[in-house]
């Protein structure tokens, strides 16, 4: 293993993981800081509602991009064997290390998003099949609920419980990361979990008011 190639692929990744894509999308094309309104966070979610489904959707693809690149870093430099625990082990490292830029951006004073849409391009680059899954999960609970925050968590616990049940993995890391991203979420979340026993968690698809007569 060429320990040049796994530094530079866990700088890349963190500077990867850095890029603030909402942050940078609404001031480039609205002038406004996304981390200053709605829920003040610099993700897929916030950007939809104070933004704009137009802008809301490339910062969802390009922060998913951001976590699939880095998790292949370690295949497209070759640095362990193709399918091997030892690459699936770096692939881990290389894609919590751009969750962790995606939290805490070096280019946007260190406050980022939640890392939902980060976690979910890395783990489509490490197991897709998995993924598919739990972007299922994510869909179903999202078209029954209308809630972002319960759908991401529940799309986070099905990770570890999907993947001791129905899949598998030549890597003991992996399983763990798995447990971490679940338990992750749901600390990332902890104000939207206070919300959701208060009743005042807000729903991505808000239903019209009846015109008044």
């Amino acid at each position: 293993m060429n320990i040049l190639y796994c530094v530079i692929a866990v700088i890349a990744a963190y500077l990867l993981g850095s890029i603030p894509t909402a942050v940078w999308m609404g001031r480039a094309f609205h002038g406004i800081d996304v981390r200053e309104h709605g829920s003040g966070n610099a993700g897929t979610t916030n950007t939809i509602r104070v933004l704009g489904w137009k802008t809301g959707i490339p910062v969802l693809i390009i922060d998913m991009a951001k976590g699939w690149l880095a998790a292949m870093l370690p295949v497209f430099l070759k640095i362990a064997p193709p399918g091997s625990a030892q690459m699936t082990n770096l692939q881990i490292l290389t894609g919590l290390i751009a969750i962790l830029g995606h939290i805490f951006p070096l280019y946007a004073g260190f406050r980022g998003g939640k890392g939902v849409a980060t976690v979910a391009g890395a783990m489509l680059a490490i197991h897709p099949f998995l993924t598919l899954a739990c972007f299922g999960v994510f869909l179903i609970v999202l078209l029954l609920t209308g809630i972002v925050s319960v759908s991401s968590m529940s799309m986070g616990i099905a990770f570890p419980v999907f993947l001791f049940t129905l899949f598998d993995t030549p890597s003991l890391l992996f399983k763990i990361f798995s447990v971490f991203v679940a338990v992750a979420l749901l600390i990332t979340h902890r104000n939207n979990i206070k919300r959701l026993l208060k009743g005042e968690e807000k729903k991505l698809f808000r239903k019209k008011e009846p015109p008044s007569l």
